[in-house]
């Protein structure tokens, strides 16, 4: 079963600063966790500063994996931030954080504010062109304790999103994450579910995406 999200065929302009009970909302997954999507949480002007900011002050670095014993570079810059000590492993790379920037600090206060969620870490990641990729995982490491929130946020070019659910295979869900966007992953989203960022042959610019999380 595919499903395709798609948004309203007429929106207010995202230069408009919504109050936080009138921000544009849609709720992608409700069965087996809950995925919720705000489309304009940040305006044009912001999304265009805070990913102009972030491409040049953020320390970009390429990690290497091992794949069948074989060390291979990750098709994609990425970045840990964080409180002081909220270290955090995934895939085997050992990430320890970068003390938060202004910009950051400034991103995450929004987020915190309507995800009511004190986040301390943030991993961010640079897809700089259509091969830039992240395969199927879940956001499910012990750091992460029982049903984690993960506030997913982009800037720049948009790309496809999907979700799969890890037993009912035939169900998934494709979202186009536009640049200013904001996704939330509750409940038992990271335990049911599977998501990538999948390669495209399209020409397409750089995407900024920072994933918030509380590292316990």
């Amino acid at each position: 079963m595919y499903h395709q999200i798609g948004l309203w065929d007429k929106q207010p302009s995202s230069n408009y600063l919504f109050p936080k009970n009138y921000l544009q909302k849609k709720v992608v997954i409700d069965i087996d966790g809950q995925v919720i999507l705000y489309p304009n949480f940040f305006s044009i002007e912001e999304s265009d500063r805070f990913f102009s900011d972030l491409y040049d002050c953020i320390k970009w670095k390429q990690d290497t994996i091992k794949i069948f014993g074989k060390k291979m570079f990750l098709p994609r810059l990425t970045a840990w931030y964080g409180d002081e000590g909220q270290s955090y492993t995934y895939s085997g790379i050992e990430q320890h954080p970068d003390p938060w920037i202004p910009q950051l600090k400034s991103i995450k206060s929004k987020v915190e504010d309507i995800s009511e969620v004190n986040f301390n870490s943030v991993l961010l990641n640079l897809y700089r062109t259509g091969k830039d990729s992240v395969s199927w995982h879940s956001d499910d490491e012990p750091e992460l304790g029982t049903n984690p929130i993960i506030a997913s946020v982009s800037f720049g070019a948009t790309r496809r999103f999907s979700l799969k659910h890890k037993i009912s295979k035939d169900r998934k869900v494709h979202i186009d994450l536009e640049s200013g966007s904001l996704l939330l992953m509750k409940g038992e989203t990271q335990h049911c579910w599977q998501h990538q960022i999948p390669k495209t042959s399209k020409s397409v610019k750089p995407r900024i995406n920072l994933t918030f999380r509380v590292i316990k």
